[in-house]
């Protein structure tokens, strides 16, 4: 009697590098982790050359660079810490979501100070008569 699930499913959601828990060998590990660098030089360069040659269209760099991070990203989710959507990865993916929330409340929270600052602070004339 079948129970619906589909026991080749888990060797498809495996991550780059995660061959070792299909039997994989050590060079097909390796790999996975030379793709990975070889991916992460790639888009390093890449974002050197958007960011410093006047080949690219000067508005269109920002949003280039930021599409350029966020596959950078990617690539370190996958190849260098093995973060995919498997039932195993669930602990992996909240705690990624987490890690995401905090530094979006500490960004958030440091640019909302910034730009308050200059209204907290005390008026010139009056730091000027403090310093009498």
């Amino acid at each position: 009697m079948s129970n619906g699930y589909d026991e080749t499913q888990d060797s498809v959601d495996l991550a780059p590098g995660d061959e070792h828990l299909e039997g994989g060998s050590l060079g097909e590990r390796a790999l996975g982790y030379v793709t990975g660098l070889g991916l992460a030089v790639l888009l390093t360069a890449t974002s050197f050359f958007v960011a410093g040659t006047d080949l690219v269209w000067q508005p269109s760099i920002p949003v280039a660079l930021v599409v350029l991070a966020i596959a950078q990203m990617g690539v370190h989710l996958v190849f260098f810490l093995h973060i995919t959507t498997g039932p195993d990865n669930t602990n992996n993916v909240l705690a990624l979501a987490f890690g995401v929330l905090i530094v979006l409340l500490v960004t958030g929270g440091s640019l909302w100070i910034m730009s308050h600052l200059n209204q907290n602070m005390m008026p010139m004339d009056q730091i000027m008569q403090m310093q009498r």
